[in-house]
């Protein structure tokens, strides 16, 4: 009995599934299409994150605009209708999150049997300390600057300050929410291969979240020529050593292979 081709999608993602095993230091591992299948699911929802995280900065530089040069009538509802664009993207990104986990459902379904020696990894695998203290002081320099712009009398920088601070919300919560995916959807495996790329895509992905685009973003769209010269210097000092300790953590910490390894293998 011939075997009949794959359509020309699943190929594609089948060839895609071995490419990313070779780049994660598992070109000895087949790819199914199960993996070929959650990682599709992955990039897709990767993407319509990455749209989400856009269209919550151009929501921003558009509160900003109208709040700052638009009509007297558009000015009062600007911040509420931003913080309501804010609540709909959450919802969009929590609509991608369970995407994918049903995807992850159907998927472990199939499965003849689970791994015998089941896991579930915590914050300290699937992220990492040096991440998670990365991430705290993003979060906490962040904060800083816009609470340090709140202080500046000019009315118009603290509106802007305001836009600044919703949108960083925003952009917090979505993390909040696709890290508590990370850690609670079960994990798919039916033996030690697929267990470790189980551990990778978790690993890659909490990484993915850690890369503070939005946070280098807003204070530059938002207020950097607004703002007195002080605190454009200190955004701009913040963005650097932000910057630089991103680019170390990602030479210096092990790639997520080696971390999904040490796990399957403990």
């Amino acid at each position: 009995m011939t075997r009949e081709p794959l359509p020309d999608a699943r190929a594609g993602d089948l060839r895609q599934a071995g490419e990313w095993l070779a780049r994660h230091d598992l070109a000895d591992v087949r790819p199914t299409l199960l993996l070929a299948d959650r990682l599709a699911a992955r990039q897709r929802a990767r993407l319509g994150g990455s749209v989400v995280l856009a269209l919550l900065i151009l929501a921003s530089a558009l509160a900003a605009t109208v709040n700052r040069f638009g009509p007297d009538s558009l000015r009062p509802p600007a911040l509420p209708a931003l913080a309501v664009v804010v609540a709909g993207l959450l919802v969009a990104q929590s609509l991608l999150d369970g995407w994918v986990r049903r995807v992850d459902r159907r998927a472990g379904a199939t499965l003849s049997r689970r791994a015998a020696h089941l896991i579930q990894p915590g914050w300290r695998t699937v992220l990492g300390l040096p991440y998670a203290v990365f991430a705290a002081a993003v979060f906490a320099g962040s904060i800083l600057l816009a609470g340090s712009a709140l202080a500046v009398p000019d009315p118009t920088v603290r509106e802007l300050t305001v836009v600044m601070l919703i949108g960083l919300v925003g952009v917090y919560a979505i993390s909040a929410l696709q890290l508590r995916h990370l850690l609670r959807h079960p994990v798919v495996a039916e033996d030690e291969e697929s267990l470790t790329a189980d551990v990778v895509m978790r690993v890659e992905d909490a990484r993915e979240l850690t890369t503070p685009s939005v946070q280098w973003s807003l204070p530059m769209v938002l207020l950097v020529g607004t703002a007195p010269g002080w605190w454009s210097a200190a955004a701009l000092a913040y963005v650097v050593v932000s910057l630089a300790a991103f680019a170390t953590l990602r030479t210096r910490t092990p790639s997520s292979a080696t971390v999904a390894r040490r796990v399957v293998t403990t």
